[in-house]
């Protein structure tokens, strides 16, 4: 709630247990209410507990319109607006909440412009998926987008390298120019990429694995890929200076 109210997020109320011990997070929440001008009702820990979705609510639930998502040209005007080639993340049938939160708040902290997501068999923008992403879902774009495929033409057409993870693939994610524009997609732990959307990337790239495990956990993938991405950019942004 803290991170939606510092990102400004349009907060219809907040409803706080009537016997809360405030410290400083539940302080600046206040504050950032009144300077908001949004209401602050204090309210048995009963009803928290029977409005609450995830049952852990810690005395404060803020009432929200729906998710709002964003487009893709949101992302691409993003990037243009700070000067930087577009990153994109495209999960292709993640559908667990904490995974989703994880890769967004990878994304957020490696600069990434955006998160595309199926509007089916996808976990979606949710409390659960908002908690753990650290509250960072309340800074990312994220794009819902009907016909994955589609979307992955497009953003072909757009001037994007997709850039797909599989773990067979020949070449390492260090091999791949990661400064161009780029879309990394990540596909579900069980199935992969979907072959109408692995069809389209113009790579596959996959990280060395040197223990007895086959496999990275799908935001672990993505973060690793992704910070790849930041090395080579703020190395060739280090060069060019």
């Amino acid at each position: 709630m803290l991170e939606a109210l510092r990102a400004g997020r349009e907060i219809d109320r907040i409803l706080m247990a009537d016997e809360i011990e405030f410290g400083p997070q539940l302080s600046e929440v206040v504050v950032l209410a009144d300077q908001q001008a949004i209401a602050v009702d204090a309210v048995p820990k009963r009803e928290l507990d029977r409005i609450s979705h995830t049952a852990k609510h810690q005395g404060v639930i803020a009432i929200v319109a729906d998710p709002r998502y964003s487009s893709i040209e949101d992302m691409l005007h993003l990037a243009a607006d700070r000067d930087e080639a577009p990153l994109l993340v495209v999960l292709d049938g993640i559908q667990d909440p904490h995974n989703f939160g994880a890769i967004a708040r990878t994304a957020n902290a490696a600069g990434a412009h955006g998160v595309i997501i199926p509007e089916r068999r996808s976990a979606s923008v949710s409390p659960g998926a908002i908690r753990a992403s650290a509250g960072a879902l309340e800074h990312v774009l994220v794009a819902r987008e009907p016909n994955l495929g589609r979307t992955a033409k497009y953003l072909k057409q757009l001037g994007l390298r997709l850039v797909g993870l599989d773990a067979e693939a020949e070449f390492l994610h260090t091999e791949i120019d990661l400064t161009a524009p780029t879309a990394v997609v990540v596909g579900s732990e069980g199935q992969g990429i979907s072959p109408q959307v692995r069809k389209e990337c113009e790579t596959l790239v996959s990280i060395p694995m040197f223990g007895e495990v086959a496999s990275l956990n799908a935001s672990v993938s993505a973060g690793v890929v992704l910070y790849e991405a930041v090395r080579q950019r703020t190395t060739k942004g280090a060069a060019s200076s």
